[in-house]
């Protein structure tokens, strides 16, 4: 449905994005998962027609990105990371306006919209501005579905949203889904990427790794043990010093990446002697295996 094909784009000196070649299947919920700078948004905004890569092509359904631009506006929903929508203008004016823009009504794509529609029509006279985030990332959806994309772009929707409209808003993206809509969405947020039927981990302009949540934990290549010290700073500084230099603190829990069984020994050993605590095997979350990639991109980049 959607192809990059080694898209660079710069700022000046700054490379945002680095030759990145990636397709996106018809009907996927396809997540990039990276920190702020990653390039996550840069890529979203040349699919959007926002941004003109540097070089490189993009396919939307068959069609060059930048050729057929009027195309692509047409058949793709995008919803960036701030919220853009007219403040000033109630709920429903905002929905009309963006209706009307597409000559379309919100009635004749009810169905797209309905699950959501239904829960802003209480606050169908408020300002756009003075809703909740959770509202306003329903009303800025809404909007962005008005007039039935086959694409949905959604660059970092539920950043800084609360836990409850977050869980909400990916049972609307898997609703949407059934429902034929493709969608690629971008989020910081490492228990989101499980959601997804495929993930690109992105760093620095660079894709570390695709594959299905499932796949890249199965393709996680050390053995992983958490600690969970009484002082995590004394216990993380203590590890390094003995050559543990692959731990992490996860919130409470410290992440120790292992290469072999003797490190292990060696580990157990190090934290009955010190009191440090007891050792755990646990299976390693997408977050521990982008870590273990960037890991093995700095090293590979040193050598």
């Amino acid at each position: 449905m959607v192809s990059f094909q080694n898209i660079s784009k710069s700022y000046g000196e700054v490379e945002a994005v680095k030759n990145i070649s990636f397709t996106v299947e018809k009907n996927e919920i396809f997540g990039l998962i990276g920190p702020d700078g990653a390039g996550k948004s840069t890529l979203f905004q040349m699919l959007a027609t926002v941004l003109l890569p540097d070089s490189g092509t993009m396919l939307f359904d068959g069609r060059d990105v930048v050729q057929d631009f009027r195309y692509i506006r047409l058949n793709i929903g995008y919803m960036p990371g701030k919220f853009s929508l007219y403040q000033d203008l109630s709920v429903m004016e905002n929905l009309r306006f963006f209706a009307t823009i597409f000559n379309t009504t919100i009635e004749e794509n009810y169905d797209l919209i309905r699950d959501i529609y239904e829960q802003l029509v209480p606050f169908g006279n408020r300002r756009a501005g003075a809703l909740s985030g959770g509202m306003k990332q329903k009303l800025a959806l809404s909007c962005a579905l008005i007039h039935k994309p086959k694409v949905l772009v959604l660059d970092e929707p539920t950043f800084g949203v609360d836990a409850v409209s977050r869980k909400e808003f990916w049972e609307t993206l898997a609703e949407l889904k059934r429902k034929g809509v493709t969608i690629l969405v971008s989020t910081p947020y490492m228990d989101e990427a499980a959601l997804c039927d495929r993930i690109a981990l992105i760093q620095d302009g660079d894709i570390l790794e695709i594959n299905s949540p499932k796949g890249l934990i199965q393709s996680f290549n050390k053995t992983m043990r958490i600690l969970k010290p009484s002082d995590m700073h004394k216990a993380l500084v203590f590890l390094r010093s003995r050559g543990f230099e692959q731990a992490y603190s996860f919130g409470q829990e410290i992440h120790i990446y292992l290469d072999s069984n003797e490190q292990l020994e060696q580990l157990e050993s190090l934290t009955w002697q010190n009191h440090l605590g007891d050792v755990y095997e646990k299976t390693p979350g997408v977050e521990d295996c982008f870590m273990n990639l960037m890991i093995q991109k700095q090293t590979s980049d040193v050598s």
